[in-house]
């Protein structure tokens, strides 16, 4: 008997004729008819060219079971799942531009005969390429621990007009049930954020699988990344310009007490913004100088500060200022900054976490959400209008 292509059977002319009638044994009882072979099916067809990275590769066999799906190219295997009947298998990662793939696949009929199948294709080529500028937090700023509202920020090194093929493939992993976003400030940057703070002491991992991806017109991604970091302790810090106090609650016990004086008003970059800051950096020295004020002109200044902590990029910290303690707890003396004092500063940069929230009100001038990490100042319902898959809850670790 000869077989077709695929695992099809091509019956003799001759045989034909017997079609629907059954063969009898020498007692002249019916024989059972032999099953038929499995027949594999593949996409992208076999042969086919210029097919798009994302394309999922598909085999699915009729009248038997899958035994073997391998999917190589140049780079490697490319990875996929089998249904639960063992009848499809479909792959889950996207493929790499400018390379050539082939698909093998073995399946079994009922009675355990099996087919094979070879097929081959090859991906659209890339006339550009893009990958991750940097990733926060970073290691070298929090060791990789941080505090409950630390967003995760991706900057690219091109930018990204494909939004919704790179989002979906930056994946959130947590150890515990989060919901959140992502969130494009722009073509270059995409940060992500929980709807609500990250419950404490979660582990979190980033796979940003963007290997083939497509960013845009023939612009495909490099390779893969990955960061794992860790929730923190939940602390926040809150004050108000109008009574001049700090009060930091752990894991909501109010742990700590500190007079503070905020900006003196009087022009607008002189007082302090209110709003959700979050802690950006810890500095035991920092350079500060005039805000819009050069050296030789009235108002100028350059002086070291100890101990601060940074809260926006529009040059607000708190910090250690022994020369306002006599209006810390009473009056707002600064040029926009939250001093405390010598020891209190002390304390504070060593209990602060990067991404701890420091919530500042009774300011008139309000803190912008891309004047440093000013992302908890969009609502939930803002900040998912500039996601391109909106909300969603992150996978399990």
């Amino acid at each position: 008997m000869n077989r077709g292509a695929a695992g099809v059977l091509a019956l003799p002319v001759g045989m034909a004729m017997l079609a629907g009638c059954a063969a009898s044994d020498a007692a002249g009882q019916a024989s059972p008819a032999a099953a038929a072979d499995a027949v594999i099916s593949v996409l992208p067809a076999n042969k086919a060219g210029n097919i798009p990275t994302d394309t999922t590769v598909l085999v699915a066999a009729q009248g038997g079971t899958l035994k073997e799906v391998t999917v190589r190219g140049t780079e490697g295997a490319m990875h996929g799942e089998l249904s639960a009947d063992a009848t499809r298998w479909r792959s889950k990662r996207t493929a790499r531009p400018g390379s050539s793939y082939t698909v093998t696949a073995v399946a079994v009929n009922p009675q355990g005969r099996q087919t094979r199948t070879t097929s081959t294709f090859t991906t659209v080529k890339a006339v550009k390429a893009f990958g991750i500028e940097q990733i926060l937090p970073h290691k070298d700023d929090t060791g990789l621990t941080v505090g409950i509202g630390m967003p995760i920020m991706i900057t690219f090194d091109r930018e990204i007009t494909d939004r919704v093929s790179v989002e979906r493939n930056l994946i959130v992993r947590t150890s515990k049930p989060v919901e959140g976003a992502w969130h494009w400030f722009d073509s270059r940057h995409v940060d992500f954020r929980p709807k609500k703070y990250w419950p404490a002491h979660t582990d979190v991992r980033l796979e940003a699988r963007l290997a083939g991806v497509r960013g845009g017109q023939g612009l495909y991604g490099k390779r893969d990344y990955a960061l794992n970091f860790k929730i923190g302790r939940s602390q926040i810090t809150s004050g108000s310009t109008a009574n001049h106090h700090l009060k930091v609650r752990r894991d909501g016990k109010l742990i700590r007490t500190m007079p503070m004086s905020a900006g003196q008003g009087g022009a607008w970059k002189y007082y302090t913004t209110s709003g959700v800051h979050l802690a950006m950096s810890r500095e035991p020295v920092t350079i500060m100088t005039s805000p819009g004020i050069g050296p030789g002109q009235s108002g100028y200044y350059s002086m070291t500060v100890y101990n601060t902590v940074r809260i926006s990029n529009s040059g607000e910290y708190v910090h250690s200022a022994p020369w306002s303690v006599g209006s810390q707890g009473y009056s707002n003396v600064s040029h926009g900054c939250v001093n405390i004092s010598p020891s209190n500063a002390s304390w504070f940069i060593r209990n602060t976490l990067i991404g701890d929230p420091i919530i500042i009100t009774g300011s008139p001038r309000k803190l912008e959400p891309m004047n440093g990490w000013g992302h908890w100042q969009e609502d939930w319902k803002q900040w998912l209008q500039w996601s391109s898959v909106k909300s969603g809850r992150t996978d399990y670790l």
